[in-house]
């Protein structure tokens, strides 16, 4: 019997959130933009060995519609931050949602995330985000930081997969009722952002599992 995830894929508009995941749920990459408001997909998979379901939602990036990303984020178990590695713009618009997925976890010890730096096929010369500068801000949110072009390709699946991974994790931890963070209900600390240290840039990928949604 699969087991279900809801990840919830944040970001400015124009990252690439639905084309990344267009590519983990295809195998296509979407060359035209639809600042769409909201798409589902469902997709059964596996990751370590143990069957999943996908359960994609696709919503807008604008602001326009922060009334339904909050109860997406209340709804959500695991997050990706998405930007891109070619508009410096799009990582200095992610802290707003960073501070949101806090604000709105507050009860949860511990909050699954992955930074992701997208668009890393482009040229050297057309970036405008350094690898280190993807990695100083995952260390400033607390997780991983991995960079994936939906293009190629890149590392899709990975990013997708770590956050189930770090969602499993938790949900693991709150089933066997072993908890080794610290407790934040007396002094009113902002939930523990949970990831892995920064990945290694790796080959191309294939399809990914858990129950996500793109804002």
């Amino acid at each position: 019997m699969s087991e279900d995830y809801r990840l919830v894929v944040v970001g400015p508009p124009s990252v690439g959130k639905s084309a990344l995941t267009i590519q983990l749920i295809r195998g296509e990459f979407l060359t035209e933009y639809d600042p769409t408001i909201e798409d589902s997909y469902k997709h059964p998979c596996e990751i370590d060995g143990a069957p999943v379901m996908l359960d994609i939602l696709d919503t807008a990036g604008q602001e326009d519609y922060s009334s339904m990303k909050e109860l997406y984020m209340k709804t959500g178990e695991g997050f990706l931050l998405v930007f891109a590695i070619n508009k410096r713009s799009s990582l200095e618009e992610l802290k707003p949602f960073y501070d949101q997925i806090v604000r709105v976890k507050e009860g949860m010890q511990s909050v699954p995330m992955v930074l992701v730096g997208n668009k890393s096929d482009v040229e050297d010369s057309k970036r405008e985000v350094s690898r280190d500068e993807g990695e100083a801000l995952a260390r400033q949110f607390g997780c991983q930081y991995i960079e994936t072009s939906a293009k190629t390709n890149t590392n899709v699946k990975e990013a997708f997969y770590n956050v189930v991974r770090a969602t499993k994790s938790i949900k693991d931890t709150n089933q066997t009722g072993i908890d080794t963070s610290v407790d934040r209900s007396k002094n009113h600390e902002k939930p523990t952002v949970r990831g892995n240290a920064t990945a290694p840039a790796s080959s191309s990928d294939s399809s990914s599992s858990g129950c996500c949604i793109v804002m």
